[in-house]
């Protein structure tokens, strides 16, 4: 593949310390780029970078520590840099303020650094498959770029979902009145050795057994290290600025297919499957009382989320595949061994 920019020009990663971010790293170090700023928070583990470093004599890493919120580490963080990956998010954050200052405010930032340094020649930002709102979409109809996103996402109840919904928003923003040249990648669920527990759209442990909601439905899941490429590929690729991408994999598991075999390689539990009619009354009535006592039971079943995350859909890849000459490298089969396989060892089970 033909890059955009030299092996040589200074690369940028935020996040790059975190589960995706190391692989991101990882793959522009195979491809034999040397000079990539990685930028960690001062408490961040720098083990997986380290390591990285030793594998790759040579390399060129540079870790910056500092805060996407302070100007003075985004103005540090962005100079001479000609493609960033926007990575770092506030992922661990319930509530709506914390979570709208570690993913809008900071990249309000570091956008603006860009504006001061004039350098940028790509901006890769992150976003997530939550921010589709899926609610006017036949169930089992295709989701794809084309399809919209939540207009009013603080309804759902999910600081993540209206945080990633309005750092879209801003990028987009910025790209139109600034010509920043950006590229979004909406990855689905993200998994592989290192990640943690089972994903919401498969159920939910919350009542002190696990509540299989998924049933039928697929998973749209993106096995690490492919994700990672693709994240690498929409920083390289020429002539793709203003695209919105979706990363899932090949042979997409059903909801019911994942969790039997998680079962069967990791461990037993106890579950209770729940048919898609019951599980959208349990979310409509859980909506409605925790607007009814004014939030004493935290939103965190409703309507707009059992759309989101439980209705069902099929999932594609077929842009991504088209504009970036992607396709995944690890089979579905295989990255789920692999995943099975750590949470064996690790003794992970529910989350």
């Amino acid at each position: 593949m033909s890059s955009s920019i030299s092996f040589e020009e200074p690369i940028l990663v935020t996040g790059s310390t975190g589960f995706l971010g190391t692989r991101v790293v990882a793959n522009l170090l195979e491809r034999g780029f040397r000079n990539i700023r990685c930028f960690t928070r001062p408490s961040s583990d720098l083990r997986k970078l380290e390591d990285l470093v030793s594998q790759h004599e040579g390399s060129g890493i540079e870790v910056v520590r500092g805060n996407l919120l302070s100007t003075a580490d985004c103005d540090k963080a962005v100079q001479d840099v000609a493609v960033i990956y926007h990575l770092a998010a506030g992922t661990g954050e319930k509530s709506y303020p914390d979570a709208f200052m570690n993913s809008v405010v900071t990249t309000r930032n570091l956008l603006d650094a860009t504006l001061r340094h004039g350098a940028l020649q790509r901006l890769v930002n992150i976003s997530s498959f939550a921010v589709y709102t899926n609610r006017k979409k036949p169930r089992r109809k295709v989701l794809d770029e084309l399809c919209p996103v939540e207009t009013e996402p603080a309804i759902r109840g999910e600081a993540y979902c209206y945080a990633k919904a309005k750092q879209d928003e801003l990028v987009i923003e910025y790209g139109a009145k600034h010509t920043i040249p950006y590229v979004i990648v909406r990855p689905g669920v993200v998994y592989g050795p290192g990640s943690r527990g089972i994903s919401g759209r498969v159920g939910s442990a919350a009542f002190g057994i696990f509540l299989h909601l998924g049933g039928s439905n697929l998973v749209p899941l993106t096995y690490v290290d492919n994700c990672a490429d693709a994240i690498v590929l929409a920083g390289l690729t020429k002539e793709i600025d203003g695209e919105v991408l979706n990363v899932v994999d090949d042979d997409l598991p059903t909801s019911r297919q994942f969790l039997r075999l998680y079962k069967k390689q990791v461990g037993s539990f106890a579950s209770v499957p729940v048919p898609r009619t019951a599980s959208y009354a349990l979310c409509a009535l859980w909506g409605w009382y925790s607007r009814w006592s004014k939030g004493q039971l935290p939103p965190v079943f409703n309507r707009h989320a059992w759309h989101a995350y439980w209705k069902g859909s099929r999932y594609v890849n077929t842009k991504a595949k088209r504009l970036l000459g992607w396709t995944p490298t690890v089979t579905t089969e295989e990255g789920l061994r692999r995943y099975f396989e750590s949470c064996r060892l690790g003794n992970r089970h529910v989350a």
